[in-house]
């Protein structure tokens, strides 16, 4: 065999490579929200006032920065869900199943992606009225926010 036809060895592996990196002035301000106060906050663009959840440092329909912050009540409408099936440490601690939901906070005009808990699957369907629940510890993640729950759940709490 001629030099440079030989064939090639491919060795197949998995290198895991932990990083860390900054979620910068936008992250920073909505996930300190989070932890300091339970509070969710949007941006608002200047320009065309789309209100984005999660937070945009730019809008990505007519590029001006959307430097507007305006608070969200935290309740909204789940607009889609999936149940997840396996086990995947990143995503949650949660053993399988559990439910996915993109959640449109009133006021917001993107949807958020979390967990949706406390309810039964046969109460599951898009437009129920959610709200967040909090972990009691919080150190500035999105899982501070441990998951949506159906609205109705703290109207039976407070009776």
């Amino acid at each position: 065999m001629a030099r440079g036809q030989e064939e090639a060895i491919v060795y197949k592996g998995r290198i895991r490579m932990p990083y860390n990196w900054a979620v910068g002035e936008t992250g920073s301000f909505f996930l300190n929200k989070i932890k300091d106060d339970c509070q969710i906050w949007a941006t608002k663009c200047t320009e065309c006032e789309k209100v984005f959840l999660p937070p945009r440092r730019n809008c990505p329909y007519c590029f001006f920065p959307p430097t507007n912050w305006i608070q969200l009540s935290g309740n909204g409408v789940l607009t889609n869900y999936t149940k997840v099936h396996y086990h995947e440490p990143a995503l949650h601690s949660q053993d399988p199943p559990f439910i996915y939901g993109m959640f449109r906070l009133d006021g917001a005009d993107t949807s958020l992606v979390h967990l949706l808990g406390e309810i039964d699957e046969t109460d599951l369907q898009e437009g129920i009225r959610v709200e967040p629940v909090f972990n009691e510890e919080r150190t500035g993640h999105i899982k501070d926010i441990k998951y949506f729950r159906p609205e109705s759940l703290s109207h039976k709490e407070g009776s």
